[in-house]
């Protein structure tokens, strides 16, 4: 399957392993775009994005202070990022897309949705971070399209693997 899923409990596995994931298949010479996350920083727990293949940084959060408990998503810059994510795909063909989170944004048909159609739709290979609380929807999106992988290099690894394999 060319599209994958991480779902671990606790989302900043996900950062980690997609991230090195990207940085090896950059090393051997292809080419991901999407973006990763960064680990969060500071009490805030803002929220930054490396979108690919450039290396640019996008903070995708808003500081809404210690006492706030809603979304601190900035929509906008999510926006942002899947532009860019866009036009890099569109700009030159791409090995793996990656989609840092289905979240929210996704599960309402914006952010990163139509983007991961499209690249499914163009045979290049997906993969996506979510927390458990999108697991659902996620499933209502993709159907049965995905493979559910765990937080773990060498399950990416052999994930990648498998995608390129002649058929």
């Amino acid at each position: 399957m060319i599209l994958a899923a991480l779902c671990p409990e606790d989302t900043a596995d996900c950062d980690g392993v997609l991230a090195a994931l990207v940085d090896r298949l950059s090393g051997q010479g292809g080419r991901a775009v999407g973006a990763v996350q960064l680990p969060s920083i500071g009490a805030a727990r803002l929220m930054d994005l490396r979108l690919l293949p450039s290396g640019a940084l996008l903070r995708i959060s808003q500081d809404l202070g210690p006492e706030a408990t809603g979304c601190r998503l900035d929509a906008g810059a999510l926006e942002m990022a899947v532009a860019a994510a866009e036009a890099a795909l569109a700009a030159s063909p791409a090995d793996l897309l990656v989609v840092n989170r289905f979240g929210r944004q996704e599960a309402e048909g914006r952010g990163f949705a139509a983007l991961i159609g499209a690249a499914l739709e163009a045979g290049v290979p997906v993969i996506v971070g979510l927390s458990p609380k999108f697991r659902r929807n996620f499933i209502e999106f993709a159907g049965d399209l995905a493979e559910w992988l765990p937080a773990d290099a060498a399950a990416l690894q052999d994930w990648w693997e498998r995608t390129r394999a002649p058929v």
